[in-house]
């Protein structure tokens, strides 16, 4: 072998595998650890609540699956906003894992294809009828991918296109609540299924106060092609539109608190978690800087944390231990 060669052959970069380069796709993108408890928190909530609705304890494997299953669509979602988005991170946003090389997405999708493979073994392990409630979200995360095929229109309509796309936040939770329900041999009728409406509603607001908030930036914050909620309706408007929200889903909270019989303390850490959120969201109204900011995205993270903690988890124990 000649030196040139060998010369050439020692500057040209050896790529890490697509394992590894997946692992730091997640790290940037989707940290495993930093969405895991909030994630951990959605699916034992749902099972529990059901379970709790049902005045019965749910099965370890019934939140094994819930919440493996949850972390494949969340995973899923995000590589469905690669997709979407890829046009206006290559043009605005070069530094993101895509536009840079990190992953493309042809590999992305092999990855979303494999956690879909385990999914579908996962779901059929708990109960085949619980693949008719995967293949749906599965569906409306595809036509989310396409936004729904009116892109110019939904675009046009800011609530329209973000609640369109949260939808699938109660698509997934009803999925969540069926690793309990459907496997117990329980239809979602009468007194039950009207909590388990009031819950899904939640999740969606759920989902819409996360969305808002961490695309609520200070003026200084904002780039040109990156559209935020606070160039759209301005700081003010966005601090009032988490507040609005946040109080809407104490409102679903209590409904779903009351009916479920839960101690009277689970009902005060809601109204505390929620007084907290709405009183950072209204101080990031007044004086929009990148620390109200900061203070509005991770109080709109703690309140849904709480709500799912304090409205199937912590009362389903209690229940237990006292009983």
């Amino acid at each position: 072998m000649s030196e040139t060669s060998i010369s050439t052959e020692a500057k040209t970069p050896v790529r890490a595998g697509v394992i590894s380069r997946l692992w730091a796709y997640q790290a940037e993108r989707f940290p495993v650890f930093q969405h895991g408890a909030l994630i951990v928190a959605f699916g034992a909530s749902a099972v529990c609540l059901s379970a709790l609705l049902r005045g019965d304890a749910p099965g370890i494997i019934n939140i094994l699956v819930a919440v493996l299953v949850l972390f494949g669509f969340f995973f899923q979602l995000r590589v469905a906003d690669e997709h979407k988005d890829n046009e206006d991170d290559t043009k605005y946003r070069p530094e993101r894992a895509v536009p840079r090389g990190l992953v493309s997405l042809a590999e992305l999708r092999m990855a979303a294809f494999v956690v879909a493979g385990i999914q579908i073994l996962l779901t059929a392990w708990l109960g085949w009828v619980l693949l008719v409630l995967l293949f749906i979200v599965w569906a409306w995360m595809a036509v989310m991918t396409k936004e729904f095929f009116a892109p110019r229109a939904l675009r046009a309509r800011p609530i329209l296109y973000m609640v369109s796309h949260m939808m699938v936040m109660p698509l997934i939770d009803l999925y969540a609540t069926a690793c309990d329900w459907a496997p117990a041999g329980v239809l979602p009728a009468g007194d039950f299924g009207l909590t388990l409406i009031g819950f899904l509603v939640l999740s969606l607001v759920n989902g819409s106060v996360l969305e808002i908030a961490r695309k609520s930036w200070s003026p200084e914050q904002e780039r040109e092609g990156v559209e935020t909620y606070s160039r759209l309706w301005g700081p003010g408007g966005a601090g009032v539109a988490v507040m609005a929200v946040v109080l809407a889903g104490l409102a679903a909270s209590a409904f779903v608190h009351v009916r479920s019989g839960a101690s009277v303390w689970f009902l005060y850490g809601l109204l505390l978690t929620s007084a907290w959120a709405a009183w950072s969201a209204i101080d990031y109204a007044g004086t929009p800087t990148p620390k109200t900011a900061k203070r509005m995205e991770i109080s709109a993270g703690v309140f849904v944390l709480a709500n799912y903690l304090l409205l199937g988890v912590l009362p389903l124990l209690g229940s237990l231990w006292f009983s």
